[in-house]
């Protein structure tokens, strides 16, 4: 049996691939959110809903006899990668790394801000005359923008889910604030967000291409307004490849029955 490990666009993808070799039933996709297995219905027939800590990750791998992991998480989710790695490991489990392509070099901008950090990002906001800030990270790290951003107004643009919005909400944000759209969006989707919302500065991951980074970029660009760009945060994957031919000679190498099954 193989783990995929997901949630993500590029999570669907490797499972479109392994239905199209006929291992439909050989794999289980774990998600953590409920749009997570909302993206994956019709997909993935065996769906893992929940977080994982090592020691469950270690005692799943054990239980659905996993013989690989398949980690397609989301690029800022280096703790699940890091509890898959070392799982794999003390299980002797295989384990490849699958990870959209950074577009850092393909920047061609000179007011993007880089930084390591949501504090550090929090820092640069705060340096700034910012008064009206779109912050396209997602919702996961808005309590942490709401607490250490003083001065501007925020603009979270997050997943048009009850849950999200119902969060955002509790954290004090209105419904002139939220932007509950679903990405990615185009170039010119977000030069009209940022001037119907009058935005001076945006907030922004190292997405890549699943994420529309490129466009984020181009649109603050054409805007003439600043971005501060989260960078992905470099850990040691012990197998790592951002090419779907990779993992299509990975389920050769395991496609034959003997070898899903430990």
């Amino acid at each position: 049996m193989i783990l995929v490990l997901g949630g993500t666009s590029d999570s669907i993808k490797i499972c479109n691939l392994i239905n199209k070799r006929g291992f439909c039933d050989r794999y289980i996709l774990s998600v953590t959110t409920e749009y997570g297995k909302d993206l994956a219905k019709g997909i993935a027939k065996k769906i893992h809903l929940g977080k994982m800590s090592e020691e469950d990750m270690k005692n799943f791998i054990m239980k659905n006899k996993i013989s690989f992991i398949i980690d397609a998480t989301h690029p800022y989710a280096i703790e699940v990668s890091k509890n898959a790695i070392k799982s794999a490991k003390n299980t002797d489990t295989g384990y490849i790394r699958y990870e959209r392509k950074s577009l850092i070099e393909d920047i061609d901008y000179d007011r993007c801000i880089f930084v390591d950090s949501i504090e550090e990002m929090c820092y640069k906001a705060n340096q700034g005359p910012y008064k009206r800030i779109l912050i396209g990270t997602g919702s996961k790290n808005l309590a942490k923008y709401k607490e250490n951003i003083k001065e501007a107004e925020l603009f979270p643009r997050v997943l048009p889910t009850s849950e999200v919005i119902l969060e955002c909400e509790k954290m004090g944000f209105n419904a002139d604030n939220i932007i509950a759209m679903k990405g990615p969006f185009s170039k010119e989707m977000n030069v009209e967000m940022i001037r119907h919302y009058n935005i001076d500065l945006m907030l922004t991951k190292e997405s890549g291409v699943e994420g529309g980074f490129l466009e984020k970029i181009n649109s603050c660009k054409e805007t003439g307004i600043d971005v501060i760009v989260l960078k992905r945060q470099r850990i040691f994957y012990p197998n790592q490849t951002s090419d779907l031919n990779d993992i299509n000679n990975i389920l050769d190498i395991w496609k034959d029955e003997a070898k899903f099954e430990k």
